[in-house]
């Protein structure tokens, strides 16, 4: 089958990493696979956030004239679609939604070639949410359109699922399809003792994160709650990333005496992360939306590391509470620390629940390679459906 599959992915980011696991997924399953999208993300550091020129934008212009940037983009990504189109002969295509960007839509409806829809948020609601959203019931609309107009829609969980289902796509033309990992990324991962002298952290009681932490990620939460741990307490945060709260953070540290007790790696390039994570004992998923599949998630499931996370229902989905994961409830403004200090004086029921979550990645097939045989089934049928 040839896959055509389209992006407006510009930074080196968990976005990235997605598209290039999928991309190789599908080739090593025989599909011829062709690329549209910006090359932007090949310059960018990995820090997070959007790079150059595009960042420079986004920062500096006024949110109502950066979306209607955004909104003009998608004529080029729509010409950029034609052409190859015209050129590749593309069974389907399968492009990855992005806000303000019905191109795929549009070029479906022109060529004819069915379009797959992967969607990992609803960006009007998130960006009104989080961001500074200039053309809220415009960029609805437009969200709507490419949802709706779509041949089958991949969300990433059943919540999210639901919030389509509740935009107007009809329930058939969705499948779930949740993130996962790469086994062959964790075929030389070090051990807990081994990553943890690396990191010069041996000995100590790892909590760990993995991301471009931000303010919403509630780590002073964590800081806080060592603060209140024995001063020879052993627990620690390790940080597998770097973001703009790291010098809050720091700072917090210093002003309750543990300045010891927290530790960032800095950007650590992604083939060296699970490496790096190996460090942990308690892998933490912080404050999340409720629609979301994590990649750090699998990767918490891929290292076999007792996992934290909030009790929510996009959790439910990949984790069970007691058995493979220990959920806090993110309501009760002490729910993370209690379950933290659970977790901190129990070695047995971490070394459990990290053995159970390794094994439910495997049981439930949370691999990309699965991921790219269900597109692979969607598209058969879509292209069967044309053809009919």
């Amino acid at each position: 089958m040839r896959i055509l599959y389209h992006h407006r992915i510009a930074s080196k980011d968990g976005q990235i990493t997605h598209i290039e696991e999928m991309v190789h997924a599908l080739t090593e399953l025989g599909h011829e696979v062709r690329l549209v999208g910006p090359e932007v993300h090949q310059g960018d550091s990995g820090q997070g956030g959007s790079p150059g020129w595009v960042g420079q934008l986004k920062k500096h212009l006024p949110a109502q004239v950066y979306e209607m940037a955004e909104a003009s983009y998608s004529l080029v990504a729509y010409r950029r679609l034609m052409k190859a189109i015209n050129a590749f002969k593309p069974d389907v295509i399968y492009e990855r939604y992005a806000l303000y960007q019905p191109a795929g839509v549009w070029a479906s409806r022109r060529s004819g070639v069915p379009l797959l829809l992967e969607v990992n948020a609803p960006y009007a609601i998130a960006r009104r949410k989080y961001g500074n959203m200039g053309f809220g019931g415009l960029a609805d609309r437009f969200e709507r359109f490419t949802f709706c107009g779509a041949t089958r829609v991949f969300p990433v969980t059943e919540v999210l699922a639901d919030m389509l289902v509740g935009m107007g796509v009809q329930r058939e033309r969705i499948r779930v399809i949740p993130n996962g990992i790469n086994p062959n990324d964790f075929v030389t991962v070090p051990s807990r003792d081994q990553a943890q002298a690396t990191l010069g952290v041996q000995g100590r009681m790892v909590i760990g994160f993995i991301g471009f932490v931000r303010e919403w990620d509630q780590l002073h939460r964590i800081v806080s709650w060592l603060g209140t741990r024995p001063k020879d307490d052993q627990a620690m945060l390790l940080v597998v990333g770097d973001g703009p709260v790291r010098a809050e953070l720091e700072e917090q540290a210093r002003s309750l005496g543990i300045a010891h007790k927290l530790k960032f790696t800095g950007v650590v390039p992604r083939s060296q992360v699970p490496a790096a994570a190996a460090a942990f004992d308690v892998a933490l998923q912080t404050a999340l939306v409720p629609y979301a599949s994590p990649l750090c998630l699998f990767e918490y499931m891929a290292l076999g590391k007792a996992i934290l996370a909030p009790d929510q229902p996009n959790h439910h989905e990949v984790l069970v509470g007691g058995v493979d994961a220990d959920l806090y409830d993110p309501v009760d403004p002490a729910g993370i620390e209690k379950r933290l200090d659970v977790l901190a004086s129990d070695a047995a029921l971490r070394q459990r629940l990290g053995q159970a979550a390794r094994q439910a990645l495997t049981d439930r097939q949370y691999l990309w390679s699965g991921n790219a045989r269900r597109v692979t089934e969607a598209a058969t049928q879509a292209v069967a459906a044309k053809t009919a």
